[in-house]
């Protein structure tokens, strides 16, 4: 009787869903890999059909979704490819979510409120997902809502970069958009080789989403480049509070860099019009050639997300791309 041979040669496979394929195109190529070919499409009262066109098991999966707007309808597509790989029998699947869907449900404010976003971890756990990788997480305690390893990207490397090859370090004044993100703005002090540290002191009122009043600046801004610093810019208002209060308070100009360009609404227009010199976001999320305007810089998260994907594929170190941060 002839003994079974068994391989031990792992499988990576890239999926995407329909969101964002010019990223998810651009982090297979960097990868090597090539996207695997898929039909997918909708039904006429809006259900989602998924099939992969070639054979899944046995392969370390990685599925990639950029949740934007309709994003509910890019979070069920997500789920639906993770349950086709895991009944397909794929290896381990991990869920790559560049902008965390809902991660600003992250706690209850008031009694009677969901935590959506501990809902959606729990979601794609139960859809099979082995793994998730994020970028900047909108608080940092989301990793602990997934049962399983979540890998936690920091974008504030390659928007530092840009910021440190343009501006003059030494003009530099790193402001925190409110006082909860102060922590971040100190990551950006140090990548800037300790660059002043500011914040803009403002109040929300939990009647009114999107909606902030900002009340004044803590910290010396005059005659220095500020650059603002932010996880997301959704609809605008508030950065452009922000940048209007530091030209106020004596700033020379204002940068604006943040991770995940939302731009619902209003954004581009308020933006747009905005006193901000330049505003520096990456392509976590989908921005169509409409919503360009000629400030706005955009530069790729795709060569972070490669290399991610290619370390735990390696059972690598994904530590290794935090710079330092463990």
């Amino acid at each position: 009787m002839t003994g079974m041979k068994r391989t031990t040669e792992k499988n990576l496979m890239v999926f995407t869903g329909r969101a964002h394929p010019e990223l998810a195109e651009e982090v297979s190529s960097l990868l090597g890999s090539g996207l695997v070919p898929q039909s997918v499409y909708d039904f006429a009262n809006g259900e989602i059909y998924v099939r992969f066109e070639e054979s899944v098991r046995g392969c370390d999966a990685f599925v990639l979704q950029s949740h934007t707007a309709p994003i509910n309808q890019w979070i069920m597509e997500q789920l639906i490819m993770v349950d086709a790989l895991k009944r397909a029998s794929a290896k381990r699947i991990t869920v790559v979510m560049p902008f965390y869907p809902y991660a600003r449900q992250d706690k209850k404010h008031r009694g009677r409120e969901p935590i959506s976003a501990r809902l959606i971890a729990d979601m794609f756990r139960e859809a099979g997902a082995n793994r998730l990788i994020s970028v900047d997480l909108h608080s940092s305690q989301i990793q602990g809502y997934f049962d399983g390893p979540v890998d936690h990207l920091m974008a504030m490397p390659i928007l530092a970069d840009h910021v440190t090859s343009s501006y003059d370090a030494a003009d530099l004044t790193v402001v925190s958009p409110d006082a909860g993100r102060i922590r971040v703005a100190e990551q950006w002090s140090t990548r800037l080789g300790g660059a002043s540290l500011a914040f803009v002191h403002k109040t929300r009122d939990i009647h009114h989403p999107n909606e902030a009043k900002v009340n004044r600046v803590v910290g010396d801004i005059r005659d220095r480049t500020c650059v603002l610093v932010d996880d997301m810019i959704d609809t605008g208002g508030t950065i452009c509070k922000a940048v209007d209060a530091l030209l106020d308070g004596g700033a020379s100009e204002v940068i604006v860099a943040a991770t995940h360009a939302v731009l619902s609404g209003p954004a581009v227009d308020r933006l747009k019009n905005s006193s901000a010199k330049e505003i520096i976001v990456t392509n976590t999320l989908p921005i169509p050639p409409d919503r360009h305007f000629d400030s706005l810089t955009v530069l790729s998260i795709a060569p972070l997300i490669s290399r991610a994907i290619r370390e735990v594929f390696e059972d690598g170190s994904v530590t290794s791309l935090f710079d330092g941060r463990a």
